[in-house]
């Protein structure tokens, strides 16, 4: 459990977003630069990233997060931050730009799902290798 000022609360969202045209871009340094600027999103939002897989063709997030951040809001945060930073400091180096398609999939983990979905994303990690 976690606490502020007013709530106690054990809120967990699954987000998952796709490059534009689902393109396999975000390998390499890509991936690595794109996981970077999420914890900085998330260090900065106040939340807690508690599982983060990288594909070459999407992105799994897995976060905690306080009520006051419903979870259009944190996806909304995560992939237009994360867009506008690696644009700004990375398109110029190679002239690729990275972009999200619109729409994104946000679910619900509560304290024993929460083990479900970092199975899962544990999973997608082996196939990385």
């Amino acid at each position: 459990m976690k606490t502020t000022r007013h709530a106690t609360y054990n809120l967990n969202y699954h987000i998952v977003w796709l490059p534009e045209y689902r393109q396999s871009v975000l390998v390499n340094e890509v991936a690595d630069r794109v996981r970077d600027i999420l914890h900085e999103i998330a260090d900065d939002k106040g939340v807690e990233i508690l599982d983060l897989t990288v594909q070459p063709d999407h992105v799994h997030l897995f976060v905690s997060s306080p009520p006051k951040n419903e979870p259009a809001l944190l996806a909304n945060w995560f992939k237009g931050i994360s867009s506008r930073k690696y644009n700004h400091r990375y398109a110029d180096h190679n002239g690729e730009k990275i972009g999200w398609a619109r729409g994104y999939y946000a679910g619900t983990a509560g304290h024993v799902s929460s083990e479900t979905v970092e199975n899962y994303i544990q999973q997608h990690k082996e196939g990385d290798s």
